[in-house]
């Protein structure tokens, strides 16, 4: 049996996350650090063997029913040990009796079903170099001058969860940039783009229909300036495949959305872009 030592990260750890992240190629947002910390800072777990990293996984408490899995990596030196099954029974055990939610590798799904959870639909990143558009056909306001309760509002119609405090911290983020339509004094759409390890990722990007989705995207764009873009769509959404795929983007990765239970319905036709596929 390998002596695993298994605690909780501290704030500053989950930094860590990101870089192994990162090595596997799931290219983090550069300020995701802080912004994920604010969700629930005793969800991000650790696995140490001789004090160094060996294991790591994440599963944060959004709400009294409903948790979010991520980060879920062995060292790849130490694979296929059994570490990485302590991390994730710490993981379910800090859930307790909540439903979880997460976004996992295609060839990881079989042993999440073995979990008990169940595959709801696939979300798709889509990339590619976008050019930064003229001045967008449409009108937006930064997402930041909207109050906040009418974007927690709309997340809340795609979320199984209410996180305003960790929305909050996303449209405030350094390098993030917001963008929002308004129609007739209601929030039609609104999306945020961030800095990457590569590129730039749109996300969320939640809207009414198609041409709300555009015109807030195009806004993001001309506000970034393009260059290499990731939009992460659900696969379920028609209108949001069709726009990435108007944009010229391709498919690049692509995970499953698995629950353990049962979630309020969410208004997956609005989803033109996921947050992210860490925590959801």
């Amino acid at each position: 049996m390998v002596d695993l030592s298994v605690r909780s990260m501290r704030p500053n750890e989950i930094a860590i996350a990101l870089d192994w992240a990162a090595g596997e190629g799931w290219n983090p947002g550069l300020a995701d650090a802080t912004c994920f910390a604010t969700v629930d800072p005793d969800g991000f777990f650790i696995g140490e063997l001789d004090g160094a990293p060996a294991a790591m996984v994440s599963c944060v408490n959004y709400s009294a029913g409903f948790a979010f899995l991520g980060f879920y990596i062995v060292r790849a030196d130490l694979r296929g040990r059994g570490l990485g099954l302590r991390l994730w029974q710490s993981a379910i055990a800090h859930a307790g009796r909540r439903v979880i939610g997460l976004d996992g590798v295609v060839a990881q799904q079989a042993n999440y079903t073995k979990s008990g959870f169940v595959l709801a639909y696939a979300n798709v990143r889509y990339g590619g170099i976008l050019s930064a558009p003229g001045a967008p056909a449409t009108a937006t306001t930064t997402l930041s001058a909207v109050p906040l309760a009418l974007v927690a509002a709309s997340d809340r119609t795609v979320f199984p969860a209410p996180r305003a405090a960790f929305l909050r911290a996303w449209i405030d983020a350094p390098g993030h940039i917001g963008r929002a339509l308004l129609r007739d004094d209601r929030l039609s759409a609104w999306g945020v783009i961030r800095p990457c390890r590569t590129g730039h990722k749109i996300g969320p990007l939640v809207a009414e229909d198609r041409a709300a989705a555009e015109g807030v995207l195009a806004a993001l764009l001309t506000a970034q300036g393009g260059g290499e873009i990731f939009l992460d769509v659900p696969s379920i959404n028609r209108d949001g495949i069709a726009l990435a795929q108007g944009l010229g983007l391709a498919p690049v990765f692509e995970t499953a959305r698995m629950y353990t239970g049962a979630i309020d319905p969410l208004q997956l036709e609005r989803v033109f872009g996921v947050t992210t596929f860490e925590l959801g």
